[in-house]
């Protein structure tokens, strides 16, 4: 009676110390599926006190990269950045040049006609380091952990391209995949990239930003510039059967190296849970990140990523002089309608592509002849009706491949036209016409021969 009144009492003494168990320490972790162990584990090395905040230039920001490489490395993903990163030199405040670094990671598409084409996924490295501070006469350290910021677009970013890397058999487009250095020092990272390292710059379609993805539960985010292309995308995958979709914010969220690739009049998308109380102090620890909705996250980055890869490539501007485009005032955004206009039955753009443009599509024997060939941006409206009028070129390449591209979208059969508030309205909608030429005497786009009807 003894012992068992013993070991009552010690099982009281034990349930309270049970219930006072913190998220985030081992025993939370038992129940983790593979993906969340996975970001718990990148988060946590990435913010740990070792790492002293990943200052740029600093011995933290290189173990940060140094990481992120070895992580890529595992996944069986090719990391063509030097070892330790590809080191640039940017100017501190005082003088002094330190040297930071980006990781650049590689996988291929499958496409031969798109394979040379890339889609960026980035993420900055770096956060604010550390200081010291005096109280009560003595000095002491206060490190900027930067858990959110950014380990856990870093995090993210790993992930995804984890996923992309095992369906990598599905990509058409290359990806690349960046940790971007210095990111705090004015971009510096990814404007070393553009302007210094990567030399097939024009051949980036479009960039996705990772940027402070742990706190899910004030918010998931996506910010495009208002690229009406990209909210379109965003627009189609939320359609699809994910466990969580982003708010389209036209108010930019944060400054982050998106801004760059969009100076260089790349299409970028920045993802973002956006700024939170422990934004840049020293309480942005581990504890502030809610890992079950990152990895809801990852699957919706995934999920856009591998549809943007597979793509159309989205267009920079709507228009030629580089303006938002303006529309009639009975006309609205395709993107700003509640239900957009459908071609066979799918809001996907591409698919009014691929079963109508690219099927009738003749590529003009003279251009064939003279090589000419690129990208038509083509303006029209869906009307009410669901007919296509007002069909223009917003930017050309040559008067041959322009007029035909105008032709065949005239042609369009009927859509099912837009909606907005309940009522059938007319609706703007931007779309790139290709044309390629792929070898002499053959001509087509992603796997279509075209221009061969009679």
């Amino acid at each position: 009676m003894k012992r068992l009144f013993a070991s009552i009492c010690l099982l009281g003494l034990l349930l309270p110390a049970w219930g006072q168990i913190r998220p985030g320490s081992v025993l939370d972790d038992l129940d983790d599926g593979e993906t969340v162990a996975a970001l718990k584990a990148h988060v946590r090395t990435l913010s740990a006190a070792s790492l002293e905040g990943r200052k740029a230039g600093s011995e933290g920001e290189k173990a940060a990269a140094d990481y992120v490489a070895s992580v890529l490395k595992r996944y069986d993903i090719d990391v063509i950045s030097l070892e330790g990163g590809d080191p640039f030199g940017i100017r501190s405040e005082n003088g002094d040049t330190l040297t930071s670094r980006n990781v650049v990671a590689f996988i291929p598409g499958y496409d031969k006609s798109l394979s040379d084409h890339f889609i960026v996924i980035g993420a900055r490295l770096d956060n604010l380091g550390s200081d010291r501070y005096t109280v009560d006469g003595a000095s002491r350290e206060r490190i900027y952990f930067g858990a959110n910021g950014n380990a856990s677009g870093i995090a993210a970013l790993l992930e995804a391209g984890r996923m992309l890397q095992t369906n990598r058999i599905l990509l058409r487009r290359s990806v690349l995949l960046v940790g971007f250095g210095a990111s705090r020092e004015s971009f510096a990272g990814s404007w070393y990239f553009l302007h210094r390292a990567f030399k097939d710059v024009g051949n980036i379609d479009a960039m996705v930003n990772l940027d402070m993805l742990g706190t899910g539960y004030s918010g998931f985010y996506a910010y495009t510039s208002s690229n009406a292309d990209l909210n379109a995308m965003l627009g189609t995958v939320a359609g699809d059967l994910n466990p969580v979709v982003p708010t389209l914010t036209a108010a930019e969220p944060y400054p982050s190296d998106h801004k760059v690739f969009y100076d260089k009049q790349i299409p970028s998308v920045l993802f973002t849970t956006g700024r939170y109380p422990e934004h840049d102090t020293e309480k942005d620890t581990q504890s502030v990140v809610d890992y079950a909705s990152l990895e809801k996250e990852v699957e919706y980055i995934y999920n856009f990523t591998k549809y943007l890869i597979n793509a159309p490539a989205p267009s920079f501007f709507p228009s030629a002089d580089g303006k938002k485009q303006k529309y009639a005032p009975d006309v609205m955004s395709y993107y700003e309608c509640d239900h957009r206009p459908t071609f066979l039955n799918t809001a996907d753009p591409s698919v009014f592509l691929q079963k109508w443009v690219y099927q009738y599509l003749k590529y003009p024997r003279q251009a064939v002849e003279n090589g000419i060939q690129g990208r038509v941006m083509v303006d029209f409206v869906i009307d009410a009706t669901g007919a296509v009028r007002d069909v223009k070129v917003s930017r050309g390449v040559d008067p041959l491949l322009d007029d035909e591209a105008v032709r065949v979208i005239s042609a369009s059969p009927k859509w099912k036209p837009g909606r907005h508030l309940g009522k059938k309205v007319s609706v703007a909608l931007s779309l790139p016409v290709e044309f390629r030429l792929e070898k002499k005497g053959s001509f087509g786009l992603n796997g279509h021969k075209f221009g061969k009807k009679k």
